[in-house]
């Protein structure tokens, strides 16, 4: 970035520059670039696009930084569970390839086909069931389960349509309430949004709901699509969490003296590692990446192939999950969001969220709209947990911990957009061949699993062809 760039970003947030290196000095990434200032000078209120162009250069430098001990990686006396954890027994080495930190900078991992992409399986993470439970030097899978890399691109878009579900399925819910209460009697409904049924709640006219019938998302009613799992609520927090696991580098928001009573809580010498702002500025860069495109064959018989496999994957029936596209209603991203709670800087800690309007990205003008003006996201999926095994095809129920409460053999749908440049495939990353990942569908995609190992090879090699052009 030129010297120019690194003033409009200090005129934007009111931050300056850090003092100049000495020759020879090792630089560190405070010292590379401009600061963008503390909690108080977080973005706020709706940006245009000079200032959101600004924070989104620090978002990307923050993304491709490599941290050094100097900037605060490392976490010699914490782990890398959710909450904060003091660790049982300090570290040999500033780094561990299984409990973490695992990588020096967010694109070490996230760099397939390029920086913000998926990762090849050595580029596999290992968690543990999330909350404290996080003290482990094995891969044994009765202390960790091995994940793959996904890609962040059209993150903003998904995160928006996790919302809005959220929220119509509390005003579902808000609703049955009140016709309970009004009638006197249990009151049964259906949980659809954008035509994606979550189930059934039954409201009673004491308050309570009956929440049995629930599927494929929390009781809570929040979407969180977000992970292999659908655990992670937003950005913001997958964020948080990810530079404490992968790097050791500390978000004051989680880690510091307002929850943890300690500035540098991993004990690493350094404070207070990363500000609110500097989270806001790399949930900024996410949340503006494009969407994955869908690729134009040159080639007569790919391209024929394609069509063909387009009408194969819906006679398959396979869109019933992964739905080729969602309506969203609007474009607006506001940062901190509505649905985090403790330990994820939230819409209740600052007096105005930033809002980032994603319709001022030269991609979004590209999306289709329906008939009401919606823009449609093309995701290829539908926001929802399925069970994927059954006693039949059990190879994507490999895991032995569960996640926040959700089984080892439920996961969140994957969404194919970008699926032709992100193999392998699976939640660890073990299956090389979209044949192998399809016919690795058990449980709630048993059907459709059945179906594609059916059909005739010419059916099947035109469904590759169709995935290949995501």
């Amino acid at each position: 970035m030129n010297r120019m760039g690194l003033i409009l970003i200090a005129m934007v947030v009111q931050a300056g520059f850090a003092a100049p290196m000495a020759f020879g000095e090792e630089p560190v990434w405070a010292e590379r670039n401009a600061s963008i200032g503390s909690v108080e000078q977080l973005p706020s209120g709706e940006l245009d696009k000079k200032r959101l162009d600004a924070l989104l250069a620090v978002g990307e430098d923050l993304f491709e930084a490599k941290f050094t001990a100097k900037d605060g990686a490392g976490r010699p006396a914490a782990t890398q569970a959710i909450i904060p954890t003091k660790a049982r027994h300090r570290p040999t080495s500033s780094s561990a390839r299984l409990s973490g930190p695992d990588a020096n900078g967010c694109s070490a991992c996230h760099n397939d086909p390029v920086v913000g992409g998926a990762g090849d399986f050595v580029t596999n993470v290992f968690v543990s069931e999330g909350f404290s439970n996080a003290d482990f030097d094995t891969s044994d899978p009765q202390f960790s389960n091995e994940r793959g890399t996904n890609h962040l691109f059209g993150a903003g878009l998904v995160e928006l349509l996790a919302r809005e579900m959220s929220a119509d399925l509390a005003t579902l819910r808000a609703s049955a309430l009140r016709q309970s209460k009004l009638q006197q009697k249990p009151v049964r409904i259906a949980l659809l949004s954008k035509d994606v049924s979550f189930g059934h709640i039954t409201a009673l006219p004491d308050g309570l709901v009956d929440l049995t019938e629930v599927d494929g998302v929390d009781t809570d009613l929040v979407v969180r699509p977000f992970s292999q799992k659908g655990v992670m609520t937003s950005l913001r927090q997958f964020t948080v969490n990810a530079m404490n696991h992968h790097h050791g580098m500390q978000a004051v928001e989680r880690y510091g003296s307002r929850w943890t009573g300690e500035p540098d809580f991993d004990e690493d010498g350094r404070a207070n590692e990363l500000s609110a702002a500097d989270i806001s500025a790399l949930v900024a860069w996410q949340a503006t990446l494009p969407p994955p495109g869908q690729k134009k064959f040159t080639d007569t018989a790919w391209k024929e192939a394609a069509t063909q496999g387009a009408l194969v994957f819906s006679d398959l029936k396979c869109a019933q999950c992964h739905r080729p596209s969602l309506p969203l209603n609007s474009l607006k991203f506001n940062d901190p969001g509505p649905f985090d709670v403790a330990g994820t800087l939230n819409q209740d800690q600052v007096e105005t969220s930033a809002t980032y309007d994603l319709g001022l990205m030269e991609w979004a003008r590209k999306l289709p709209r329906d008939i009401q003006g919606r823009a449609l996201v093309p995701l290829f999926g539908d926001l929802k947990r399925h069970k994927m095994t059954d006693r039949r095809i059990a190879a994507l129920g490999n895991e032995l911990l569960s996640q926040r409460f959700v089984g080892r053999d439920i996961f969140m749908t994957s969404e194919l957009w970008g699926i032709g440049s992100t193999a392998p495939y699976g939640h660890r990353n073990d299956f090389s061949s979209l044949d192998e990942i399809i016919l690795a569908h058990g449980g709630a995609a048993r059907s459709s699993r059945d179906a594609y190992e059916a059909a005739d090879a010419n059916s099947k090699s035109s469904l590759i062809a169709y995935l290949r052009s995501l």
